[in-house]
Parts: C-alpha cells; structure tokens; sequence
C-alpha cells in the first residue's frame, strides 16, 4: 500500500501536465478576448468627446452664415476656410437634429446647390439660420 501513494502523485502529475495546455489554449480563446474587449469600450467611454449644445452649434452656424454673406474675406483661402468651416457646421447641425443633408455626399459646382437644399431642409426642421432682426444675439449681450 505504500507504493500506491507516488503512483497516485505520479497520474495527478501526469494529468496537470497533459491538461495545462488545453486549459490554457481555451482561456486564451474564451476569456482574454472578452477581458481586452471591456478593457477597450472603458478606454473608449472614457475618451468619448461630450457633445456640443445644440444652441452653442447653430450659433456659430448664423456668425459663419454672416461671414459668407458678407464677402469681406481680402483673400481666396480666407473665403475657401469660411465656406468650409461654415459647411461643416451645417452638417454638424444636420447630424444633431438628424436632418438629411444631402451636402455630406456633393462634390464640386454640386456642392452650391446641395448646400441650399441643406439651409432649407434646417429651416423646415425649425432652425432659423437668418433670426428676426430683434433676435437677441449671445455675442453682444443683446444690444445691436
């Protein structure tokens, strides 16, 4: 009987050993792929940029529209920023009030005729880009 004992630690170590490869080829595979993956949506929330004011987006929106307007841009690459800076708040204030911009897809001479059906489209969905004269104004405190 006392040479049953090494034989029973001998099969327990025979079975660690043939087992340890498999058990760690499955945790490889199950579990550390879902670990790395809520490691990865915390890093992700945790980085998520908050979302501007809706308020705060259509206000740059009108002082770009202003700009456009006015056409007192001195220079070709002042006019072509402006033009862009003030297409990308239009698609930024498409996306927060979920409006179809057809603007985000037009390229070239498309581009002036996808931006008005774009402007007209926000006005349909209750974004005055041209407020009444008495409007108050967040830039001026009110007075004009």
């Amino acid at each position: 009987m006392a040479g049953d004992r090494p034989a029973v630690a001998g099969l327990l170590l025979y079975l660690l050993i043939a087992a340890t490869p498999t058990l760690v080829f499955w945790v490889s595979l199950r579990v550390l792929p879902a670990l790395v993956a809520r490691v990865a949506e915390r890093r992700r929330s945790r980085h998520q940029p908050t979302a501007t004011p809706l308020e705060s987006t259509v206000a740059d929106l009108r002082r770009l529209r202003r700009e456009v307007r006015s056409r007192e841009q001195r220079t070709h690459v002042r006019r072509t920023a402006v033009l862009a800076a003030y297409d990308d708040a239009l698609l930024d204030v498409c996306r927060q009030v979920e409006v179809d911009a057809p603007l985000a897809t037009a390229v070239g001479h498309d581009r002036v005729y996808a931006r008005l059906i774009t402007e007209a489209a926000l006005e349909d969905a209750g974004i005055a880009l041209d407020p009444p004269p008495g409007a108050r104004r967040p830039d001026t405190g009110g007075q004009q």
